[in-house]
């Protein structure tokens, strides 16, 4: 037997072997890579943009103009019903003999693309999915261009990534950079996309993923800015604001109330999403019809209120400006969001985040005559940004969002206290968000809570198991197998070869041992049996070294050596004992217990059980005996 616990536990890990993160220097060649992908990424985005422009002038004006302009309804009256069904039976079609990956708004299908589909794109997607969108949306489609361009600069990055050598990882924080860098040249917010990368796409807050995302964010920003020079593209912020006064406790308070409310919305919103997909579902025609039936809804809908068709940035500016009554916006939020969710059920392409800004402004432009402490524009812009962090579950990014897009920066404390409330509400009462409940339902699921992983915090020598069975090389087999004892074999499944000073000339396992017991091998020595080559785990190594040595091995028990002292024997670490880790974190979570008492001082506390004690002499006695409480 050995016991090498006390010297292990007592030892200081070494300095150099611990780090507080995992980046090495390999991360830096994603660099270059990731530059490439945003500028290739704001090329598109750009272009579909304009695309978008294109397609909306020729449906609804007859004018091959890019420039971003409403749809016009009026001009086309109730045939203008057939502008959106036109475009609804073409997605369809491209989704049926294309690829029906470009159905939906973008970011579920990048988040599944990530998780299970190891960050690879079909290259016919990057094509198809801006052209799709492009047309969804310049036929009055209710959606905005964020989604779409996501997941076509995901693809772009996706498509670089797999240019190369590389592994699942570096392809994922690639797509996630071409994502992140399509949605600056969109909106001009590059903090903000970063922000969106980490909360909803890289599935992990690393140096490694997020300086390549950053990179290539602000390569788009860079790009953007000097077409803005040009006038080629709008200046940033895409819906500039006046400076508005800092709010005092009333409007502070007033923006929880705001918050609960478009919690609320992010309910009602998710809800309406997927009853009309579900309701589409029920339909027994082909999937490719939906979203021809969706067109025809949305023709409806903008023949009700025209401000609801296309990406509607016009719009939001006039909610920020505080240029629709409330009348009008209680009409916009109704149009907008029955045919907005109508047509995301049916199928067809397009983007929430724009939609999402609309009805976020509108709810909080409704609300604005009963909330105090500040102007209905305030109101409208904090509740933009709530409503895109109730929705999405990324209250950071609606607090950035709205800065960026508006540049008032006397807004993001409400807005931080808005956008955390309606983000409170949304994780109570639904279980996935509008963007998890899609990959949900393709029967995945999305963790989207962060952690320092157990076993990162933790060393080998903190949970590895000290006292161990240990066999000389010229011992008889025989005589191992009487040491293990009889449960030996359920307890101990490695038994380290050791010389005179401990130090780790092999192993035995269970198995080989039994085998030699089977075979009539009891007086041979151990060192016939015994494995020589010997994978091994150091006291000052964190678990999850262990854990990744061990699945790479596909060994269940490592012995544990000294670094620097002739590899003497410390003990055993399995994974049962990688699982201590997880335990102490469950110890950590669940169990309450009061640490501090507050006692009142001696003389108080002195007068309090004299008072108590009068109290009790003073009572009447309790009454005993017979039915009713009458005495015998």
């Amino acid at each position: 037997m050995i016991d090498g616990g006390g010297a292990a536990r007592g030892a200081s890990p070494r300095p150099e072997a611990l780090g507080d993160f995992t980046m090495s220097p390999d991360a830096l060649r994603l660099i270059p890579l990731a530059l490439v992908a945003g500028a290739l990424a704001t090329g598109i985005a750009l272009v579909l943009l304009d695309l978008i422009g294109l397609v909306t002038n020729l449906a609804y004006r007859g004018t091959l103009d890019p420039r971003l302009l409403p749809p016009e309804v009026r001009t086309l009256g109730a045939l203008s019903i057939l502008v959106p069904v036109a475009g609804g039976l073409v997605i369809g079609l491209m989704a049926r003999f294309g690829s029906e990956r470009i159905r939906g708004h973008g970011i579920p299908e990048a988040m599944e693309t990530i998780l299970v589909g190891g960050s690879r794109v079909e290259p016919r997607l990057a094509v198809l999915k801006p052209i799709s969108s492009a047309i969804s949306i310049g036929t009055g489609g209710p959606f905005g261009a964020e989604g779409p361009i996501i997941l076509t600069g995901g693809a772009f990055g996706s498509l670089v990534g797999q240019l190369f050598r590389l592994s699942a990882a570096e392809r994922k924080t690639l797509l996630v950079a071409g994502a992140a860098a399509g949605m600056t040249a969109v909106f001009g917010t590059p903090i903000a996309s970063v922000l969106l990368a980490v909360e909803l796409l890289l599935f992990e807050w690393k140096p490694r993923s997020l300086i390549p995302v950053a990179a290539a964010s602000a390569i788009a920003e860079a790009l953007r800015l000097r077409l803005a020079a040009a006038g080629l593209v709008a200046a940033a912020p895409l819906f500039p604001v006046p400076p508005h006064p800092a709010m005092g406790d009333a409007g502070l308070l007033a923006s929880v109330v705001l918050g609960l409310v478009e919690g609320g919305v992010a309910w009602v919103l998710t809800i309406a999403v997927y009853g009309a997909e579900d309701a589409f579902r029920r339909l027994p025609i082909h999937w490719m019809w939906w979203p021809v039936i969706g067109g025809f809804f949305v023709g409806v809908g903008g023949l009700i209120d025209p401000r609801a068709l296309g990406v509607g940035y016009g719009t939001i500016r006039a909610e920020l400006a505080g240029q629709i009554l409330v009348s009008g916006l209680v009409a916009l939020l109704v149009v907008k969001l029955l045919i907005w969710a109508i047509a995301l059920g049916s199928g067809t392409s397009g983007g929430i985040l724009a939609p999402l800004l609309m009805m976020g402004a509108a709810v909080g432009g409704i609300l604005a005559p009963w909330l105090p402490g500040a102007t209905p524009e305030t109101w409208a812009l904090v509740g933009m940004g709530a409503a895109l962090a109730g929705v999405t579950r990324s209250p950071f990014t609606g607090v950035i969002f709205a800065f960026e897009l508006t540049g008032d920066g006397a807004s993001l404390l409400p807005l931080l206290i808005a956008c955390v409330t309606a983000d409170l509400v949304s994780v109570l009462v639904l279980r996935r968000s509008i963007l998890t409940e899609k990959v949900a339902r393709r029967g995945f699921h999305v963790m989207r809570e962060y952690g320092v992983d157990p076993l990162e915090a933790l060393l080998v020598r903190d949970v590895m198991a000290t006292h161990a069975v240990t066999a000389d090389p010229s011992q008889p087999i025989g005589t191992l197998a009487a040491a293990r004892g009889p449960d030996a074999r359920q307890v101990q499944r490695l038994y380290p070869v050791i010389d005179g000073e401990r130090r780790l000339l092999g192993v035995v396992s269970s198995r080989d041992l039994e085998a030699a017991l089977a075979g009539g091998r009891r007086q041979a020595p151990v060192e016939a049996v015994m494995t020589r080559r010997v994978v091994v785990a150091y006291p000052d190594e964190t678990l999850r070294q262990v854990a990744d040595r061990m699945a790479t091995t596909r060994l269940r028990v490592l012995p544990v050596v000294e670094r620097e002292d002739g590899a003497r024997l410390r003990g055993l670490v399995s994974q049962l004992d990688l699982l201590r880790a997880r335990d102490r974190l469950l110890v950590e979570e669940r169990e309450r217990e009061r640490v501090l008492r507050v006692r009142p001082p001696a003389g108080l506390a002195a007068v309090l059980a004299s008072r108590r004690l009068r109290a009790g002499l003073a009572a009447p006695a309790p009454r005993t005996g017979g039915e009713g409480g009458r005495e015998d």
